[in-house]
């Protein structure tokens, strides 16, 4: 068995429903997290059925891909007798490779549910010591996730202090949360919806103004500049440039945010970081080389521009947007490439915009980008037309460089 730092770590990429798992599958990783219908901390997600989830979970073992399963709310004492039928159907019907469990609650009904599974302790559990660490080996986690507001110095104190057999997980990509690993009350408090128990409304993106006590109705603007501030909205956490660091503090897997991100999104993270860890295994100075690659296709993404987080020191001001909660998004999503037709066209159910004539790009798993011109769009019943306007329309469409099954489609902002 290869010396911890001589193993790369696991890749680990959300799905938010069965058609992102299977890309996330074929773009890299080594893992995939999901959520099912109840008990996750993604109610407004897609998220799978049962019949969903046993179908990615057969998908992706055949691929040598594991899926995790997220139950990760903070039960309530009407919770309890549904988390427990929910496992007993998970065991039978999913079987999946682990559970990602926050709550002490739930973490015992599956032991006694699913004792022969994995069980992964989420960072929704404040994960910031060893002691918490060991805690939870003892009573049989096989994971633990790290809070997010942990350095690497800090993580790699509790890799020294934790039994080799245990694995650090830690959040290296993707929207960052305002508050302490999680736990938010804003969403409850300003909105009635419980982000503890799945249904967070994202408060921390909203513009803000100030009152004061003595003037009730008088609303004041905090200013950044003529657009207003947005006072808690931080960018998104960015770690492609850091991966000797990560793999130096320990950590076992590298855990991509977004279960309600786009197959696009998916797809491009889950590429390059994928590139990105290969390079490294054959040589850092492969990794070094290729860097101006996975910084420009990372860039790809939808972002709010990026940050190290706490990795590196408690972040500043400067991890933050004030003026705006907008992404950024140089390229579009327009769908994923079906079977091709006796005919050459590509079945395809369009996500976004686009017209014949048009020149677009295929995003191959492999890391290939390679240009092709929309020659011609039909509908499903065979009639021509100039554009795909109407989201979600299935058509068939004909390029100059023909896309193979699972190709991401996408065109430049």
């Amino acid at each position: 068995m290869k010396n911890r730092m001589e193993r790369l770590p696991e890749l680990l990429i959300p799905a938010s429903c069965l058609e992102v798992l299977k890309i996330a599958v074929l773009y890299g990783a080594d893992a995939v997290y999901i959520g099912g219908e109840a008990f996750g901390l993604r109610a407004k997600a897609k998220n799978f059925t049962l019949s969903e989830m046993r179908d990615g979970v057969e998908f992706a073992h055949a691929h040598g891909v594991k899926v995790y399963v997220t139950a990760n709310i903070l039960a309530h004492n009407d919770d309890l007798a549904g988390v427990r039928t929910y496992f007993e159907e998970l065991k039978t019907v999913v079987k999946p490779d682990a559970l990602i469990i926050s709550d002490p609650a739930v973490f015992t009904i599956a032991k006694e549910v699913v004792p022969e599974m994995e069980l992964h302790i989420s960072t929704q559990a404040n994960n910031t010591n060893y002691g918490t660490f060991l805690f939870w080996h003892a009573l049989g986690a096989k994971r633990v996730v790290t809070a997010r507001e942990l350095s690497l110095f800090e993580i790699a104190e509790i890799r020294e202090q934790i039994p080799d057999n245990m694995e650090i997980e830690s959040f290296v990509h993707g929207a960052m949360c305002i508050s302490y690993s999680g736990r938010c009350l804003l969403s409850s408090f300003m909105a009635g919806r419980d982000a503890n128990r799945g249904a967070c409304t994202h408060p921390c993106r909203w513009k803000y103004s100030v009152v004061e006590e003595s003037r009730p109705g008088e609303y004041m603007p905090v200013y950044e500049n003529e657009r207003g501030t947005y006072i808690f909205n931080s960018k998104d956490l960015c770690m492609i440039e850091h991966l000797p660091d990560l793999i130096g503090a320990g950590i076992d897997s590298l855990k991509v945010e977004g279960r309600m991100k786009t197959a696009l999104y998916v797809a491009t993270v889950a590429r390059t970081y994928r590139k990105a860890l290969d390079d490294y295994a054959i040589s850092p100075e492969t990794y070094e080389k290729n860097m101006e690659w996975y910084k420009a296709e990372i860039g790809k993404c939808t972002t709010r521009k990026f940050t190290t987080g706490f990795f590196y020191g408690k972040p500043d001001s400067d991890t933050q947007i004030y003026d705006n909660n907008t992404y950024t998004q140089e390229y579009i999503y327009l769908g994923i490439a079906g079977r091709q037709s006796d005919d050459g066209s590509i079945a395809l159910e369009q996500r976004n915009k686009f017209s014949v004539g048009e020149t677009i790009e295929i995003m191959k798993p492999d890391g290939r980008n390679i240009l092709t011109e929309v020659l011609e769009i039909r509908d499903e019943e065979g009639n021509g037309q100039e554009s795909a306007p109407h989201p979600k329309q299935k058509l068939l469409v004909k390029f100059s460089v023909t896309p193979e099954e699972y190709d991401i489609l996408r065109r430049q902002a």
